[in-house]
């Protein structure tokens, strides 16, 4: 579906997107494959430079982006610990070519968030730094996921993390290592586990802490027919964590399956309209709760593609955002992820 591209001169700076090549034999294997996050990774199996670059000249005005892991390209030897550095490497590398100039004035993977492992304590130090030497100056900070659920038909092939990762003492004695280096954290789990994010963010005050996809709200398996149900825990939840100073939030996500909206890989595709629609209530609260300041429009592709296509998401944001002042949609849009990364774009 192609829409005119409203407002198209707003500097973006699109502050979460993957880039990934699954082989044939390895997206077989996912499974159950009658899970919804299955079925939207089989639509796009391969995710590099050119993609990217395809999704970016769609007409909204994109100045860079910010690279999040997703266990891509990771190192195929040498020390288990060290082989997410792998994934830095390689990014960077993309990363350079934009900044060649060959391909426009946009700069893909300007920041790059990749992973360690925190449980490994304080000898995760040794893995940050080789992120950040590797990085050639663009790391800017880790994302070791938590989300968990009870119900393993919630995340499906995502499952299988340990419950309650973000208050086990030696995750925490591997996330003190991040401040001291000028490390972010971004934060992924799921609304039931919101209060964990809570107690870490007031636990590591000077650590910034970016809360991925507005806590991802949950409306599928044991969740089912629940969501609305739910909102109030979840509104509850991100007020408390916008009383952290240290936390920002990431506005997006919704065109993930867990949420369980209507318009996840409907036919036709929802419209922007329709999907501003079903995504005000999360958006309009986060804003409220952290202020445009601590929030920034993600885009989370390629995995939200399976729901919209990248000009009909931006549509979708800016819709959200019509009321909002000049210097409101400028935090937004552009500004509080270039403060939180440190671009310079």
């Amino acid at each position: 579906m192609s829409e005119a591209i409203l407002d198209p001169d707003l500097p973006i700076i699109d502050p979460h997107h993957h880039l990934w090549d699954i082989p044939a034999e390895r997206m077989a294997r996912m499974a159950p494959a009658d899970h919804p996050y299955v079925r939207m990774m089989h639509t796009t199996p391969h995710y590099l430079l050119d993609e990217l670059l395809a999704d970016l000249r769609t007409g909204h005005n994109v100045r860079g982006t910010v690279y999040l892991e997703c266990s891509s390209m990771y190192r195929a030897g040498g020390p288990s610990q060290m082989r997410p550095v792998g994934e830095t490497e390689f990014v960077n590398g993309v990363a350079a070519m934009t900044a060649s100039g060959r391909y426009g004035d946009v700069r893909a993977c300007a920041g790059i968030v990749g992973h360690a492992d925190l449980t490994l304590g304080a000898a995760v130090r040794e893995v940050l730094e080789a992120h950040i030497a590797a990085g050639g100056g663009r790391f800017r900070g880790i994302r070791h996921s938590a989300s968990y659920d009870a119900d393993p038909g919630v995340l499906g092939m995502l499952a299988g993390r340990n419950e309650d990762l973000y208050l086990n003492p030696t995750f925490r004695e591997g996330f003190a290592q991040l401040a001291a280096l000028g490390l972010s954290f971004d934060a992924w789990l799921l609304e039931p586990q919101l209060p964990d994010l809570v107690d870490l963010a007031r636990a590591f005050p000077d650590t910034t802490i970016i809360l991925d996809h507005v806590g991802t709200p949950l409306g599928i398996g044991a969740y089912k027919g629940r969501r609305e149900e739910r909102f109030g825990a979840w509104r509850d939840s991100i007020q408390a964590l916008a009383k952290c100073p240290n936390v920002v939030v990431k506005l997006g996500g919704l065109a993930m399956p867990f949420a369980g909206f209507d318009s996840f890989m409907s036919k036709p595709p929802a419209t922007s309209a329709q999907l501003a629609a079903e995504w005000k209530p999360y958006i309009d609260t986060c804003i409220e709760a952290f202020g445009p300041a601590r929030g920034m429009f993600e885009s989370n592709f390629p995995v939200d593609s399976g729901t919209c296509a990248y000009d009909v998401l931006w549509n979708a944001f800016k819709i959200l955002a019509v009321g909002a002042s000049a210097d409101d949609k400028t935090a937004l849009f552009s500004g509080t992820a270039a403060r939180v990364y440190r671009l310079d774009l």
